[in-house]
Parts: structure tokens; C-alpha cells; sequence
């Protein structure tokens, strides 16, 4: 084939941002709050806050209680919540939802909530296992015929040799791990495992030592499995209650078993099972809870039954820690006539920790769109940067990080590395904010449907 005919194509990967993502804690170092810190800003006496209230839930004072966090729109109430998960570990499972959401056609308020709750709470199970483990050195598959269609051939077995550093052996295997092998794509040169019990068949990756090697390929490298083939390790995997409430239902459903379908319900007395399963465990030392977060956002949203849910709920041992965060001042708690503080019985707030948001400064809103602009990979000049602090200052703070990515777009259609004052200006012509969007509709108000 001539050069010609070969064209270099650059691939670039996509990452996902979140709004969110650049959070990686509460920006504490030896006990005091950094002014800019894990991504966070400002906020320093809520963050603060949040920093005890993290060091009461390591020393397990936090039983029967719950946080509210509370402040105008944007002032970071969903930063720190993140924050407060982030201290308390990688594993730690975080859930958000919007209060909204509980009110769905297909299940209960309460069962929505309760399985919030239990994603919202990980097990970290630690198991020895025999496993069959090795590279790769000769797979062989025996073919037959399929049984309802003659011209259709499928494996019944395979001849299978796995290599370590200390042996070479070959097994053969039923049709089950074959179909695995096949469908896994398993070749020469690959580490494998084999689940001596189940049959499962894991790939670990591309072997160092295999006679076979590209200069560009997608499995990872690994090193030739020391030891005998078949060895006993331990693995370590988290699972919450949620996903063990999942599978253990299916296990006893004709139903569930047969189709493989998440219910939408599922039964007290199931849970109730989960739990003296994972009690169990725990005494065994086979596994460790891991408390997670549950951050409802919009909690005014919740109705009286849903904050009734919740306060039963908290004094469970079996309960992750419950984070709400709200914008309304007094309001009607929901399905009642009844006005209270953010919209929240009173019983409850009793029984919550209240953390108070601040809107942000001039300084503070700057240093926040840098630290997005970074993450987000816009760069921005020094006048765009003014502009945009100037549109957080007097408008919002998420609105001026709205116009972060269309005014890189358009300044890299102009053919520009870097985002100036212009972007900005234009693509605010383009994008309202609500203040714009309540004069553009005042102004056309008969126009619009009533």
C-alpha cells in the first residue's frame, strides 16, 4: 500500500465534567480551613462546620442525627456535602437526589427513599476464593453442531493451557468456560483467572512475557503469575445493601430468577434478611460496613409523610448519614397548611445539624471560575476572567459558569487559543440569564400562551 493512501487520524478521549468534580474534600490542612482548598472556595464557617461534624461521624456521635445545610442559590451547599463525603474516604458511597424525584408513578415515597438510603451504604466484603490463575500458552475449542440448527456451530469445550512461573499445565473445560473464552476474546498471551467454584472467567490483562507483542495495544501489561496455577487469593470488593437487596430477591423469585428484572418493590422481609446476612459477616470479620452520605437537595420539597420517613429513619443502625440542603426561608411544609422554617417540621430540625451558606465575594466568585475554567480546559485571559467575575458579581455565579464552554467554542470558531472579553460579551447575547428571561417575557408577555 502506498503512503497515500494512509491518513493519521489524531484520537482524542472524552472527559466527562461535572459540575461538581473538581471537589476533593473540605480544604482542611491541620485542623484549619484554607481559604481555597480541594477545589473549595470560601464558605469558610461552613466548611468548618462540616470539618466537626466529619470528625463526630469517625467517632460515631453522629447516631440519630441528620445535617441541613442551608443559604441562597449557588453559594455551594452541594460542594460541601461532596466535601463531607470526600474526608470520609474514597469507598465512601455518596447518593444525591432531588426531593422531587421521591414522587414517582411507579413506587411508594417511602420505598424510593428507603432504597436511596441503602445505596447510600456500601460492604466491603474480603473473601478467599480458589482460583485457577496463568498465562495463556494454547487454547484449543471442540466444535459441534448446533442442536436446532445443523449450519450453526457452537463450542462444547475447549482444551485450555495456562502457564506460571512455576508450572505449565492443560485442562480441559466444559462448554461454559469455552463460551467465556470466546466471548472475552481470550487469546494466547493473556493472565486469566478461573474461578475454581463458579467457572467465571476473569481477564487480568496482556502478559510482559508473552512471545506476542504489538507496539500499540489497549490491554494493560502484567507480569507472569508466580506460583502454582490453581492457588487460593483474596478478593476485596464493595457492594451495597441496595444491590444485595437486588440479588437476594431475584434468588427467590421464580420470576426474578427466570427474567433476570429489578422489582420495583422490595419486601420488608427481604431487607430483613440482607441485614442478618451482613450482621453475620461482620461478626465473622468477613466484611466492614461503610456508612455512606444520602444528600437530598430541595428538601422543602419533601411532604410530611417523606420528613416522617426520615426521622424514623436516622435512628436506624442501619442508616447512612443524611445530608438536606434547601433555599427557602418559611415556607408551607408540604401536604400541610402549616408554615415552618425552610419548610421543615419542627421535630425534625431539632434533630438536625444546621450548617449556614453565605453568597460569595467578588474575589471569591474569581477564583472560583479560574478553578472551574482549569478544570473544564478553557482558557481564559485576564480580561475574560474579569468579565466573567463581573457576570457572577452582578448576576449568578452558575451563570457565568454556563458561558464558560460556548465562549471557548466560539473563540476557538475565531480562531483563538485563548477566550477574550469578547466571547464573553457575545455568547451573554446569546445566553439569558432568568433576570434577561423575566424581561424578555414581560416585554412579550401577550404574545406568549396563557
Amino acid at each position: 500500500m502506498s503512503g497515500a493512501g494512509i491518513r493519521e487520524v489524531s484520537v482524542r478521549a472524552t472527559r466527562r465534567v461535572g459540575a461538581h468534580s473538581h471537589i476533593r474534600g473540605l480544604g482542611v490542612e491541620n485542623g484549619k480551613v484554607l481559604p481555597v482548598g480541594d477545589g473549595l472556595v470560601g464558605q469558610i464557617e461552613a466548611r468548618e462546620a462540616a470539618w466537626l461534624i466529619v470528625q463526630m461521624i469517625k467517632e460515631g456521635k453522629m447516631a440519630g442525627k441528620g445535617i441541613l445545610i442551608v443559604g441562597p442559590p449557588g453559594t455551594g451547599k452541594t460542594a460541601i456535602a461532596i466535601g463531607i463525603a470526600r474526608e470520609l474516604g474514597e469507598d465512601t458511597p455518596f447518593v444525591a437526589i432531588s426531593a422531587a424525584e421521591i414522587y414517582s408513578a411507579e413506587i411508594k415515597k417511602t420505598e424510593y427513599l428507603m432504597q436511596a438510603m441503602r445505596k447510600a451504604i456500601g460492604v466491603r466484603v474480603r473473601e478467599f476464593r480458589k482460583v485457577y490463575e496463568g498465562m495463556v500458552v494454547k487454547v484449543d475449542y471442540e466444535w459441534a453442531s448446533h442442536p436446532y440448527n445443523p449450519y450453526y456451530r457452537i463450542p462444547v469445550g475447549a482444551k485450555l493451557t495456562l502457564k506460571t512461573k512455576s508450572e505449565t499445565r492443560t485442562f480441559s473445560v466444559d462448554e461454559d468456560i469455552a463460551q467465556q473464552l470466546l466471548e472475552l476474546g481470550i487469546s494466547k498471551g493473556d493472565v486469566i483467572w478461573i474461578d475454581a467454584e463458579t467457572g467465571r472467567v476473569v481477564r487480568v490483562g496482556r502478559c510482559k512475557e508473552a512471545e506476542v507483542t504489538y507496539d500499540i495495544e489497549y490491554r494493560r501489561r502484567v507480569p507472569l503469575p508466580s506460583g502454582p496455577i490453581l492457588k487460593e487469593k483474596e478478593f476485596v470488593y464493595t457492594i451495597t445493601l441496595h444491590e444485595l437487596d437486588m440479588r437476594s430477591y431475584q434468588a427467590g423469585s421464580l420470576f426474578g430468577l427466570i427474567f433476570g428484572l429489578e422489582t420495583r418493590e422490595i419486601p420488608s422481609e427481604v431487607r430483613r434478611q440482607v441485614d442478618e446476612r451482613v450482621r453475620k459477616w461482620i461478626e465473622e470479620g468477613r466484611a466492614e460496613l461503610l456508612p455512606g452520605v444520602l444528600f437530598i437537595d430541595d428538601a422543602h420539597m419533601l411532604d410530611i409523610e417523606a420528613f416522617t420517613f426520615l426521622s424514623r429513619a436516622m435512628e436506624s443502625e442501619l442508616a447512612p448519614i443524611i445530608i438536606l440542603a434547601t433555599n427557602r426561608g418559611i415556607t408551607k411544609i408540604r401536604g400541610t397548611d402549616i408554615e415552618a422554617p425552610h419548610g421543615i417540621p419542627l421535630d425534625l430540625l431539632d434533630r438536625l445539624i444546621i450548617i449556614k451558606t453565605k453568597p460569595y465575594t467578588e474575589d471569591e466568585i474569581r477564583e472560583i471560575i479560574k478553578i472551574r475554567a482549569k478544570e473544564e480546559d478553557v482558557p481564559l485571559s485576564d480580561d475574560a476572567l474579569q468579565a466573567l467575575t463581573e457576570v457572577g458579581r452582578s448576576r449568578s455565579l452558575r451563570y457565568a459558569l454556563q458561558l464558560l464552554t460556548p465562549a471557548y467554542i466560539l473563540a476557538k470558531q475565531r480562531g483563538k487559543d485563548v477566550v477574550t472579553r469578547d466571547e464573553i460579551e457575545y455568547v451573554k447575547k446569546l445566553f439569558v440569564d432568568v433576570q434577561e428571561s423575566v424581561r424578555y417575557l414581560k416585554e412579550f408577555e401577550e404574545k406568549f400562551l396563557r
